[in-house]
């Protein structure tokens, strides 16, 4: 285990010399390139990627994170829990609200500009030289690859883009495979089943697999199929992780799968020193059985050392400009990129919490919509059964802002306005974020009232454009 500063981010064995591109030309480029050889089913784009670089997939000790909902929170506490454990690591999270740079981290630090810019241009102009064919999160990943390789991370945290074997992480050869947990919002078994195979596509043979999934039949199928594959599976998250109230019920699963993804790696080092075990929250002493003997017992009442359950109350609860409680606001802001049936129902519960905790004046559901797919019905008996409980309004407004997604129309937005009505629900519609925000505010009571901004990760960005905020 190591404890040291990692070195200052570089980039080497540059590949390719080709043309150098501005930090700004290499965004505009990556905006037109999502949609660029989307269906590439063998993974032949990375793999030539990869082994234009050396395959630099199988220098990296990675952890692969899928599923629904969650990606994103479990990896920030994985990532803030195996720092603490001293080790340096990486993390390629999806999608980035502001800024592309928000995708890479080293321990808690994001790329600078500098750095971005040139590992970008090693990836595009290796590609272009071969003339390989990748789009956006192909090179992101081949960068976040070599960004960890380049900084000697002891592991990197890979949150998968999309389920499915296409995805460009699935180059990747796991030691961990967290499954966060499988949306429920689905009409049959057999689109459940698919959703669980597409995210199982991740395992390797060795691979340990845990999931934090709460359905019994779908943690039946993931333990058969990734035994199937030759994967390692791993009794599933029953517990929350104590976080402070009231995010231990809405992030403690994720916190949980976090801890038992930072718990597997640990224990998999061969090359724990005794002092490093001494300080590890999470490392099992070996060889040690029985009760410990009475110098060990003094030696920990007069140097207590820290616990796990320490480690989580002191832990801030959210994703910082990503799922975060804005109290200073006036009036209070909730962001919560909930943009499906499972993540929205959470993000109610959470609402509902915070008014038994402090009782809300006014509460405005700000939701944001593309032209994603959208089960309606499902979400109009989510919000009738909220708003029977709880007294609030929604507006609705087409998001304008995403590079990866086209835009929802204004009849897609009245449809989904009109069928909120039909439920005796308060509702408008708004034709931009700047206009449901300053509508919104008027609605609610400056200190006691809630607005949420939700829907997609789209309209957490706009709230931060809308606030001038230009990256984190």
């Amino acid at each position: 285990m190591k404890n040291t500063t990692p070195k200052s981010a570089t980039t080497e064995n540059k590949f390719i010399t080709g043309s150098q591109r501005t930090y700004n030309e290499i965004v505009e480029l990556f905006d037109s390139l999502w949609t660029t050889n989307l269906n590439d089913s063998t993974l032949s784009t990375m793999k030539k990627l990869d082994k234009a670089f050396g395959n630099v997939s199988q220098q990296v000790s990675t952890v692969l994170i899928a599923g629904s909902n969650g990606k994103s929170l479990t990896t920030h506490f994985a990532k803030r829990l195996l720092h603490e454990e001293g080790l340096i690591v990486g993390s390629f999270f999806s999608p980035h609200i502001l800024t592309y740079n928000e995708r890479f981290t080293l321990n808690n630090d994001i790329i600078s500009n500098k750095v971005f810019t040139e590992l970008a241009n090693d990836v595009i102009n290796t590609a272009e030289s071969l003339a390989i064919p990748a789009n956006t999160f192909e090179l992101l990943t081949m960068m976040a690859l070599l960004y960890f390789k380049n900084n000697n991370v002891d592991v990197a945290l890979m949150e998968v883009g999309k389920n499915g074997p296409t995805d460009a992480t699935t180059i990747c050869s796991p030691k961990i495979a967290a499954i966060t947990r499988i949306t429920e919002a689905t009409e049959t078994e057999q689109a459940t089943y698919a959703l669980i195979k597409e995210a199982l596509s991740i395992v390797k043979p060795g691979t340990h697999v845990v999931s934090a999934d709460q359905s019994k039949l779908n943690l039946q199928a993931m333990q058969t199929m990734a035994e199937e594959m030759g994967g390692i599976w791993s009794m599933p998250i029953r517990k929350l992780a104590p976080l402070q109230y009231p995010f231990e019920q809405l992030h403690g699963r994720c916190a949980a799968l976090a801890e038992r993804i930072a718990y597997l790696f640990i224990n998999s080092l061969d090359t724990l020193n005794e002092q490093a075990l001494s300080k590890s929250l999470l490392a099992k002493q070996k060889g040690q059985r029985g009760r410990p003997t009475l110098e060990a017992k003094r030696e920990s009442e007069n140097n207590p050392k820290k616990t796990i359950e320490q480690f989580w109350k002191e832990t801030l609860a959210t994703m910082p400009g990503h799922f975060q409680l804005l109290d200073k606001e006036k009036p209070s802001i909730l962001l919560d990129n909930a943009s499906n049936i499972d993540a929205l129902s959470n993000l109610l519960l959470g609402i509902r919490l915070l008014h038994y905790q402090r009782p809300l004046k006014g509460l405005t559901l700000i939701l944001g919509r593309d032209n994603k797919d959208l089960d309606l019905p499902e979400l109009l008996k989510l919000l009738r059964y909220f708003f029977k409980k709880t007294s609030g309004q929604v507006i609705v407004y087409p998001v304008t802002s995403d590079t990866q997604s086209t835009t929802a129309s204004s009849a897609d937005i009245e449809k989904i306005t009109n069928a909120i009505k039909t439920m005796k629900i308060k509702t408008k519609s708004a034709k931009t974020f700047g206009e449901a925000f300053e509508a919104a505010q008027k609605t609610v009571d400056e200190r006691h009232g809630l607005v949420v901004i939700t829907g997609s990760s789209d309209a957490i960005s706009e709230y931060w454009k809308h606030k001038g905020i230009k990256k984190f």
